[in-house]
């Protein structure tokens, strides 16, 4: 065997040891979070656990340089294991793969760094580095008893879009009351786990305390009319709740608000959600992006509807 392949074959051999590493680290983590994480996920999550799984890889990954590598395969594989045993979605692994990523390399750099200038100048670096990893359980509990209480208490975001469509708000106002199915292209997001509306239906006439379920491929939503003024209002309040995955987002209340205008209605969608994820700086946008992207869908099924009157 030649040196060129001796170096091949010690990089593999550190690659998977780094992977077999990061990943035990970060899915043992995962799990010990989620069984007591109540209702939330924050920076514990999606930051430290990622963190710590970078660290001990670059601990035990040699030689260092294979340690980046090892860590970027290693969260790969978790996510690709949470999403084959339905423990996360595939939108949400997408979506949370960024963040994850930096947490995993900020790790890495803070172990090459501690590996170099603390392990490696002591007398027995073995047990110096799993005395570290020993450490890592306790780093964990206590970042998730740090966060534990804001992580209870459910974050409110309200969404709104609108079109206007060129028809009388007497007209709108029927086709809202009547979406028996909803047929307009798909965005992307629905592709990879967004909830697809199917359709919405009353159990009785309309009017303030009416029923309505909306529909989805995968469960449903009941909600209860609590404003009612045809052809110009619609508020509704979410009574439940019936969709499968984790319920980190929930539902509190929908509304319709139409407006004559000169080129026919405005008709806006509004819906507010809850949300027990952080960081906000993060997850905001992405659960925004995901409502406007369910409204997108509903008002341009809509529009289509409106234009073959």
């Amino acid at each position: 065997m030649n040196i060129l392949e001796e170096k091949r074959r010690i990089i593999f051999k550190g690659i998977l040891v780094g992977v077999g590493t990061g990943t035990l680290v970060g899915l043992a983590c995962f799990f010990f979070v989620s069984t007591r994480a109540g209702q939330g996920m924050g920076s514990t999550v999606f930051l430290l656990i990622p963190f710590a799984a970078g660290f001990a890889t670059a601990l035990v990954t040699s030689p260092a340089h294979a340690a980046s590598v090892a860590a970027v395969i290693s969260a790969a594989v978790s996510l690709v294991i949470l999403v084959v045993f339905r423990l996360e979605g595939i939108l949400c692994a997408l979506l949370a793969f960024p963040l994850l990523l930096a947490g995993l390399l900020f790790g890495v750099l803070f172990g090459f760094l501690f590996r170099k200038y603390i392990l490696d100048r002591m007398h027995r670096p073995s047990a110096g580095a799993g005395l570290m990893l020993a450490l890592i359980p306790l780093t964990i509990l206590a970042g998730q008893g740090a966060e534990q209480n804001s992580l209870q208490r459910p974050r409110y975001e309200t969404i709104s879009s609108s079109i206007t469509l060129q028809a009388k708000p007497e007209e709108v106002w029927r086709d809202i009351l009547s979406i028996d199915s909803i047929h307009a292209k798909r965005p992307w997001m629905m592709h990879v786990g967004l909830p697809i509306p199917v359709r919405c239906a009353f159990q009785r006439p309309g009017g303030v305390g009416a029923k309505r379920t909306c529909y989805f491929e995968n469960g449903y939503i009941e909600e209860t009319v609590v404003a009612w003024e045809p052809p110009r209002e619609m508020r509704l309040l979410i009574d439940r709740t019936n969709m499968p995955g984790r319920h980190w987002l929930g539902f509190e209340s929908a509304a319709y608000e139409l407006e004559r205008v000169e080129r026919g209605t405005a008709i806006t969608r509004t819906t507010t959600i809850t949300s027990h994820l952080y960081p906000v700086w993060y997850w905001r946008y992405f659960e925004r992006l995901g409502v406007a992207t369910e409204h997108e869908y509903i008002l341009s099924d809509l529009a289509a509807r409106i234009s073959h009157h």
